[in-house]
């Protein structure tokens, strides 16, 4: 098992633990996290966001584990800077969802439980495609997104970067999101946004 370590110690970095746990692909060394108490989490704090650049010698796989609720900055951060240390940033693929062998996804995205991804759509890098979401054929969902649990984006959908999808929001086919756009949780968008 390759060993990587998770940045960020919230309530996604439990919904993470779980997925990364269920590949059996990785044995997580620890957190990376400013807190020094870790609440329901069960793997050791190994160090603060501000001594990260001394841990990184240690391990080669690193993990963006920070939540992202209308904002990006946070996550767009600690991946750039990991990036700029060359750390390997894997995909995480739960072993519950759909993944289309005719998709592509770029680094540090993580596809969660029951997520469905189909044909031809393109997911770039640092991206959460949270539970039971379904991301449909042609989509294009640009870097440092979070398309929220069972949030539907339809044929041909484009989503901007640093954008945040709400939960149960339903997009309309070959509908247009701008960057840094927030959808909130069960809106139906059918028309180019905003």
């Amino acid at each position: 098992m390759r060993k990587i370590v998770l940045v960020g110690g919230g309530g996604h970095c439990k919904a993470c633990i779980d997925v990364i746990e269920s590949t059996g692909m990785y044995e997580i060394s620890g957190i990376v996290d400013s807190r020094l108490v870790l609440d329901g989490i069960d793997y050791p704090r190994l160090c603060s966001d501000e001594e990260l650049p001394k841990y990184l010698n240690r391990n080669s796989s690193f993990f963006v584990t920070v939540g992202q609720i209308k904002e990006s900055s946070v996550r767009q951060r600690l991946f750039k800077q990991l990036k700029s240390f060359e750390a390997n940033l894997p995909i995480i693929k739960s072993p519950f969802a759909y993944i289309s062998g005719r998709c592509e996804i770029e680094s540090g995205t993580i596809i969660m439980h029951q997520a469905l991804v189909n044909a031809r759509s393109r997911i770039g890098e640092n991206c959460i495609i949270n539970s039971q979401s379904l991301i449909e054929h042609d989509v294009v969902v640009e870097s440092n997104c979070h398309i929220s649990t069972g949030a539907k984006l339809n044929g041909g959908v484009y989503v901007g970067a640093n954008s945040f999808i709400g939960s149960g929001a339903i997009i309309r086919e070959g509908v247009y999101i701008m960057p840094g756009s927030i959808v909130a949780a069960g809106q139906v968008i059918l028309a180019d946004y905003p």
